[in-house]
C-alpha cells in the first residue's frame, strides 16, 4: 500500500510539473489541438507568471506568401507594470530584410476599430514607424557588420528558422521596452532593442504581423515589469525651429511660435517646455538691424537641473511692413482638383517682397507669412498671402489656375495615411496594359509620400504592392527587377505637383510590369520600373492607393 501511495503521489507531482512548464509550449502542428484544449482548460496564475492562451499557433501561410498587413498573431494585452514574454520560430522568404517578424504595439482597441491607434510598428531589420514619439535612433542592434553597414545577407540567412525570444515590457515609468533575441540555426545570436513612451494607465496591445513570413508560436506569458526606475540622462543639444526671421520695430516678441527640441544622452528627443527655456542673450528690440538670440536649456530628461546646452538664431528688426508684392511666382501655378474641398497652396519657389514704412524693400521669408487655401472651382483663382504685423496686417494675392480631373484618391487636406483610400479596381487582360494619368499632391515628408500601385486578383488576393521609390512587397514581388533614376536626396521635396503616368502591363506569361514616368512641377523627369512581377495573367486587376498624399486622375 505504501508503494502504491508513493507511486500515485509521484505521478501527481510529475503531472503538476508538466502542466506548469510544458502545457503552454507547442512543439509541432500535430499536437496543436491537444495543447489548445489543455490551455483552455487550465490557465493558472502562478504568482509572478501568468500564462496566456495561444489560439493562433501558426501565424501566416507556411509558404511565406503572406502580404503585408494580412496575417496577424493573437492580441496580447500587456497591463502597466507587466512584461509580455513571447517565444516563436521565425520563417521568411529570405529575399528582403523585412520578410521576417514585425511587431505592432497599439492602444487596447481592436485593430481597425473606432479609436484604434498605433504607438509604433517595429520591424526585425531595425526599422519601423509610429506616432510622434517614435524615434528610429532609439533602435539598437548587434547585427553582423559589413564595414559601416549591416551585412544583410548574413542577417537574412540567420533569421530563417531562427528561434525568437521577445519581451514587451510595459513599465510603470510610462514607456515600453522591447527586446528581441533571435538565435539562428547557424548558432548566430542577434539582438535588437527599442523603447518609446506609451500610456501609463491603460493596457497596451502587442501582436505580430507577417510580411512574406510566418511564425510558429511557442510560448506566451506575463511577468512583472523589469523596469521600475528609469536612469536619468543629461541633455546634449538643443535646436530651435520656427523662430521669426524678422520682427517689426516696437514688437518685443522675438520668440514668436518657435519650438525648442532637446536631444538627451540616450538618443531620445523631446520638445522643451517654454518655461524651462532661458535666454543667455536677449536682443535689443528697440533698434533696427540683425539681432542674435542665445537659447539655453539646463534640465535632465526627468526634469532635474543639470549641465546646460545652448544654441542661437538670428533675426532682423525692421520698420513696419506697408505692402507685399510677389516677385517670383511659385513652382506650381496650375492645380488639378476633383471635389469641392479647398486646395492647399504650395509655396515652393514663391518669393514675396515687402515694402517697409521707410520705403526700403526686402524679401519676406515664407515662414513669416500666412497662406490661404484656394477655392475649388475651374479657371482663374487666387491664394491670399498675409503678413500680420504688430499693429496691422497687409496682404496680396497669388494668381493660380484650377483644372478639374475625373476622380480623386485621398483627402485634399493631405490627412490620408497609408492604405487609407483606393482607386477603383481595373482588370488588366492578358497581353494588355492599363495606364493611370494623374497629378499627385503630397506632404513631401518622405520618398514614399506618393502613389502606390497594387496588383491582385479579382477577389483582392494580392500579388504585389509597389511604391514609387523603388520598394515593394508581396509574394509576386520576389521575382521582380527594379530600376530607376532617382536622386533619393531630392525626391521627397519634389513630389507635390508632379504629373505621373503609371503603366501596368500584363505580359501574358504570368508576369507583369509596372512603370512610373514622373515629371516634377519644375519640369525634371524621372522613372521607376518594376519588371517580372509574378501574377496570374488570367486573373489580374490593378488599383492605386496613397500614403501622405492625394491623387487627381485625369484620364
Amino acid at each position: 500500500m505504501w508503494s502504491a501511495l508513493c507511486a500515485v503521489l509521484m505521478a501527481a507531482f510529475v503531472l503538476v510539473a508538466c502542466q506548469e512548464l510544458d502545457i503552454y509550449k507547442i512543439d509541432a502542428p500535430a499536437d496543436l489541438q491537444h495543447k489548445i484544449d489543455s490551455i483552455a482548460a487550465a490557465k493558472p496564475d502562478t504568482g509572478d507568471t501568468t500564462y496566456l492562451n495561444i489560439a493562433t499557433a501558426i501565424v501566416g501561410p507556411e509558404d511565406n506568401s503572406a502580404g503585408w498587413w494580412a496575417y496577424f498573431s493573437d492580441y496580447f494585452a500587456v497591463p502597466t507594470n507587466k512584461l509580455l514574454h513571447l517565444e516563436f520560430i521565425n520563417h521568411g522568404t529570405g529575399i528582403n530584410n523585412w520578410n521576417n517578424w514585425n511587431l505592432a504595439v497599439t492602444n487596447p482597441i481592436e485593430r481597425g476599430g473606432d479609436g484604434y491607434t498605433e504607438y509604433f510598428l517595429l520591424r526585425s531589420d531595425a526599422f519601423g514607424w509610429g506616432n510622434s514619439d517614435f524615434a528610429l535612433n532609439m533602435i539598437s542592434q548587434n547585427y553582423p557588420p559589413d564595414g559601416d553597414e549591416v551585412n544583410w545577407d548574413d542577417f537574412r540567412a540567420t533569421m530563417q528558422g531562427a528561434y525568437v525570444t521577445m519581451e514587451v515590457d510595459h513599465s510603470a515609468t510610462g514607456s515600453v521596452y522591447i527586446k528581441a533575441k533571435a538565435k539562428g540555426t547557424n548558432g548566430v545570436e542577434l539582438e535588437m532593442t527599442y523603447q518609446q513612451p506609451v500610456s501609463v494607465t491603460e493596457d497596451i496591445n502587442a501582436f505580430l504581423v507577417c510580411d512574406g513570413s510566418y511564425f510558429e508560436m511557442k510560448k506566451a506569458y506575463l511577468l512583472p515589469s523589469k523596469v521600475t526606475v528609469v536612469e536619468d540622462v543629461n541633455a546634449v543639444s538643443i535646436e530651435v525651429a520656427g523662430a521669426p526671421a524678422f520682427v517689426e520695430l516696437g514688437d518685443e516678441n522675438f520668440w514668436g511660435d518657435a519650438v525648442a527640441t532637446v536631444t538627451f544622452a540616450d538618443g531620445s528627443v523631446a520638445e522643451a517646455d517654454s518655461a524651462d527655456i532661458s535666454f543667455n542673450v536677449v536682443p535689443d528690440m528697440t533698434t533696427l538691424g540683425e539681432k542674435t538670440v542665445v537659447v539655453a536649456y539646463s534640465k535632465t530628461k526627468q526634469g532635474k537641473y543639470g549641465p546646460a546646452v545652448s544654441t542661437f538664431y538670428k533675426l532682423e528688426v525692421t520698420n513696419s511692413v506697408s505692402s507685399l508684392a510677389i516677385t517670383t511666382l511659385p513652382t506650381i501655378t496650375t492645380y488639378r482638383y476633383f471635389n469641392s474641398d479647398s486646395v492647399i497652396f504650395n509655396t515652393k519657389g514663391l518669393v514675396v517682397t515687402a515694402t517697409y514704412s521707410d520705403g526700403s524693400t526686402g524679401i519676406m521669408p515664407n515662414e513669416s507669412l500666412q497662406f490661404g487655401k484656394i477655392r475649388a472651382a475651374a479657371g482663374a483663382q487666387s491664394a491670399r498671402i498675409t503678413y500680420v504685423g504688430s499693429t496691422s496686417a497687409v496682404s496680396t494675392t497669388c494668381p493660380v489656375t484650377l483644372v478639374q480631373g475625373i476622380s480623386q484618391v485621398g483627402a485634399t487636406n493631405l490627412s490620408t495615411g497609408f492604405w487609407g483610400a483606393h482607386s477603383a479596381d481595373f482588370t488588366v487582360a492578358s497581353g494588355t496594359s492599363k495606364v493611370f494619368k494623374l497629378y499627385v499632391y503630397s506632404t513631401n515628408a518622405f520618398n514614399w509620400s506618393s502613389p502606390v500601385a497594387i496588383l491582385r486578383r479579382a477577389n483582392l488576393e494580392e500579388f504585389a504592392v509597389v511604391r514609387m521609390d523603388s520598394f515593394g512587397w508581396g509574394p509576386g514581388y520576389s521575382s521582380a527587377t527594379s530600376s530607376h533614376d532617382w536622386d533619393f536626396g531630392t525626391l521627397a521635396s519634389n513630389i507635390s505637383g508632379s504629373y505621373i503616368e503609371i503603366t501596368v502591363t500584363n505580359n501574358g506569361n504570368n508576369t507583369a510590369n509596372i512603370r512610373y514616368d514622373v515629371t516634377f512641377a519644375n519640369g525634371e523627369t524621372h522613372f521607376q520600373n518594376y519588371a517580372g512581377i509574378s501574377v496570374d495573367s488570367a486573373d489580374l486587376t490593378t488599383a492605386l492607393t496613397v500614403d501622405g498624399c492625394y491623387l487627381v486622375l485625369v484620364n
